[in-house]
């Protein structure tokens, strides 16, 4: 049995700008993004048959939490600052914005579960839901919930299956196009990412090989390390100045991860070179609330719900009346047709 964990925004913007904004509504309105993102779930459950499937969601795309911790974090995709009551407005093509309301209308319509939790980020429900799968790990977070949608539990796969039908151990398959949750890769979990690098249809499989083929590191743990040193300006996070990605692959496959770079650091290790220690002990700041940014969270808070892939819609009438509003006939018989087929 398998559990596919879907980075929701993640993939309805890469359909957005991926799809012609000539696929229109019978009223000429661009259904580019819906179309896009419901045709990738009807590959997903064709390709993959999972057992079970969540929509996981931006509650919030700029958590509170991280902005106390670094003030430059998605900083630069603020469209409107939030006001104390309400959260920043981040910046999202008109055009998009305008669909994201009919992509949860249809999401509840066929039934298929769709989650945040408040103050946090879908990235973050991917690792609590991750880790609620495979096995504790932790750190709290604030109390409260959001659930939307919703089917029935099931179980997850094993690793090593590319049918997605496994033989009775853990599989979570967690489908992005964001690096960041690489860290939550791991074999002996049955834990990897489906990165749609040459679209969907074609994604990168990342497990620990990959990782350690393509980035140098050997789990996702240390790739989340990895990325904290290296930076990302996507995220506005500054990384460690001068300590690029392969640098910091460097120190982690002599030192294991972080504790241990600081660690050496402060021993005045000779491994690390003066200019390293100098660079590491200028970024100290940084590195001290830098892993409360770029690790997921393991315990947003997200309730019990149920996520089975149905095999037939949940709200048919209304299904049938979305597609016809919207133009979206073709691309909702597409899924209807994956979850009518066996699993």
């Amino acid at each position: 049995m398998s559990l596919m964990l879907l980075d929701s925004a993640s993939l309805y913007f890469r359909a957005y700008f991926g799809v012609p904004d000539t696929l229109r509504s019978p009223d000429g309105q661009p259904v580019n993004a819906v179309r896009g993102l419901l045709d990738t779930i009807a590959w997903l459950l064709t390709q993959h048959r999972p057992d079970r499937m969540v929509a996981c969601w931006d509650d919030d795309w700029r958590p509170a939490f991280r902005v106390a911790a670094i003030p430059s974090y998605k900083a630069h995709r603020v469209a409107v600052p939030g006001d104390g009551t309400s959260p920043d407005v981040e910046v999202v093509p008109d055009v998009l914005t305008a669909q994201i309301p009919v992509i949860v209308d249809v999401l509840a319509a066929l039934g298929i579960t769709r989650i945040g939790a408040p103050g946090y980020e879908a990235d973050d429900v991917i690792g609590t839901l991750t880790t609620r799968e495979v096995g504790p790990t932790a750190e709290a977070g604030p109390v409260g919930t959001t659930i939307l949608g919703g089917t029935h539990p099931g179980e997850p796969v094993q690793a090593g299956d590319p049918s997605g039908v496994g033989h009775g151990a853990h599989r979570v398959d967690i489908v992005t196009g964001d690096r960041d949750l690489f860290q939550l890769v791991d074999d002996a979990a049955g834990v990897r990412v489906l990165y749609p690098a040459r679209g969907v249809r074609d994604p990168d499989v990342v497990d620990q090989a990959l990782l350690a083929t393509k980035y140098g590191v050997r789990s996702g743990a240390a790739y989340a390390d990895l990325a904290l040193l290296r930076g990302d300006p996507s995220d506005g996070l500054p990384g460690v100045p001068g300590i690029g990605e392969k640098t910091a692959a460097k120190l982690l496959e002599r030192y294991g991860d972080l504790a241990g770079i600081l660690a050496a650091r402060d021993a005045g290790d000779p491994g690390l070179t003066a200019t390293l220690r100098k660079r590491l002990t200028e970024a100290d700041d940084y590195l001290k609330v830098a892993p409360l940014v770029v690790q997921v969270a393991r315990d947003a808070p997200v309730g019990e719900f149920a996520d089975a892939v149905p095999s037939a819609p949940h709200d048919p009438m209304g299904l049938d009346a979305l597609a016809e509003r919207w133009g979206l006939r073709s691309s909702v018989d597409r899924v209807l047709a994956a979850l009518a087929a066996p699993r």
